[in-house]
């Protein structure tokens, strides 16, 4: 798991193979649209993907002009740690982070995670605009999002829990995604590593431009989630994490 050199502040404004969810196409999900009692609050067709301690709900929430869009307008909004900012220690050595990262939310919100502490920045327009749009479709509200964006198939996340204490364990983490379609990977926590203890096969997506997909409880407290490399994958792709940080669990 990376662990970040330094607090971050808010700059410039022989395993199975893996168990592939195929993903329903547009015509097929919207049948199901019809057939099924909408959950949330606004009528998306959404897909349950689920394992033990697994939940997620999947539903693709833009148009690809919605989606293109916003893809480029936060090319022109979002401002990128740089720097020390952007440095992680790994077994005693200081490496680049793989991808770039921001972070934004309401005001003076933090957030603590690896060992690092964020700063929020002040909504853009166009997080605001999303968010609204998540929020909408989810009946979830959120104050604080985590941006990664990936310049191509090499930038990537390792395998991490998204299980901070001072995040809401009542309200899920909506993560949307713009741009190059990736593999998105869960594996479970006692199917890692050598010395697994448990013989579990992963959950393995692919995360389309403009999809939703929410990780609910108990999702992070059992699965770890990552984004391998695709040396194939050639285009950007932006992340939005969206999340909802308890104010007072942070006194």
């Amino acid at each position: 798991m990376e662990k970040f050199v330094n607090k971050l502040s808010c700059t410039n404004n022989a395993r199975r193979p893996q168990k592939r969810i195929k993903l329903e196409s547009d015509e097929r999900m919207k049948q199901r649209e019809d057939n099924e009692e909408d959950e949330f609050s606004h009528p998306v067709p959404w897909q349950k993907i689920e394992s033990e301690g697994l939940d997620c709900d999947y539903a693709l929430l833009l148009s690809k002009e919605e989606a293109d869009h916003m893809f480029k307008q936060l090319e022109e909004e979002v401002v990128y740690s740089t720097g020390e900012e952007a440095k992680v220690r790994v077994f005693g050595k200081v490496h680049s982070i793989p991808r770039q990262q921001a972070a934004y939310g309401d005001a003076g919100l933090t957030y603590t995670y690896s060992g690092v502490t964020r700063l929020a920045c002040l909504w853009t327009p166009t997080l605001e605009q999303i968010g609204d749009v998540v929020t909408k479709t989810t009946g979830q509200t959120f104050n604080f999002v985590l941006v990664n964006r990936y310049k191509d198939g090499q930038d990537h996340m390792g395998e991490h829990r998204d299980d901070e204490k001072e995040l809401d364990p009542l309200c899920p983490i909506a993560s949307v995604s713009l741009g190059a379609a990736r593999d998105f990977i869960f594996r479970h926590r006692d199917a890692r590593g050598k010395r697994s203890r448990r013989q579990m096969d992963p959950v393995k997506l692919e995360l389309a431009h403009g999809s939703l997909l929410l990780m609910n409880s108990p999702t992070n407290a059992f699965w770890y989630h990552s984004l391998p490399v695709r040396k194939k994958v050639s285009l950007p792709r932006i992340n939005l994490t969206f999340r909802r940080i308890l104010l007072d669990r942070k006194k």
